[in-house]
């Protein structure tokens, strides 16, 4: 993409573990792992790719999924700034899964070797990286358990309280809301449902005065009865 050497290290500068990094040991990082560019829907990795490597997303947006029972189950959506691919250096049961660009996106990735490397030189960096990871695989397999405990407002409730922690935007001091604009398509692939399945259980969500939608935004109108509803089941079946 024609980015100066400068522009690289600045990217580089906001990736959320790599803050302790000086200006000299960002600029040797940029130099030892070129970047690499993903048109949208340019696939990263694939569950057939069995490379060991950690991902940091410079620039753009990327989706984690993997399929299960025939759909696309998104497990994240990674945000620029920050790290992912860490299912092929930790916890196996969840390396089945894809990535792909969503956006143009700007990435470059490290072997296990350099990840060690990195995490000796810098102790500090190396806590980062443990307890972002920790974070992220328990959002995965909560995730993973909740398509076969909890019905659909449960699971959609759910990704809406994960969502408005990660980029929630508070209004008046009491609603909550989600400034991305995710389609009712994209939200089903996110707890394993269909369009239809997530426009019934957002209209159930909104019946019951959590949530609403006001220009194409979802907003958190009451985030602790969110929760409640997060932690139970429908009360009758509902289609997925």
């Amino acid at each position: 993409m024609g980015m100066s050497f400068d522009e690289q290290i600045r990217l580089l500068s906001m990736v959320d573990i790599l803050e302790p990094l000086s200006q000299e040991q960002l600029e040797t990082l940029a130099q030892r792992y070129p970047d690499i560019s993903l048109e949208a829907g340019q696939h990263l990795f694939t569950p057939q790719e069995r490379s060991e490597r950690l991902y940091f997303l410079k620039k753009g947006r990327v989706r984690i999924y993997r399929i299960a029972e025939g759909r696309e189950v998104t497990l994240a959506m990674v945000e620029d700034g920050t790290v992912f691919g860490e299912m092929a250096l930790t916890d196996q049961r969840l390396r089945d899964s894809f990535a792909r660009a969503e956006e143009k996106s700007i990435v470059f990735a490290m072997d296990r070797q350099g990840v060690e490397d990195l995490i000796l030189e810098n102790p500090e960096v190396g806590l980062q990286i443990t307890r972002l990871l920790t974070e992220r695989l328990h959002v995965y397999e909560e995730r993973l358990e909740a398509l076969s405990v909890k019905q659909v407002p449960a699971r959609l409730a759910s990704l809406l309280l994960l969502l408005a922690e990660a980029e929630g935007v508070m209004t008046d001091g009491k609603q909550v809301r989600i400034p991305t604009r995710y389609t009712h398509e994209m939200l089903g692939t996110m707890i394993g449902s269909t369009r239809i399945g997530v426009t019934r259980a957002f209209g159930r969500l909104q019946d019951w005065g959590a949530v609403e939608l006001r220009r194409r935004q979802i907003y958190l109108k009451e985030p602790e009865a969110l929760k409640r509803l997060a932690e139970q089941a429908a009360p009758q079946e509902e289609e997925t």
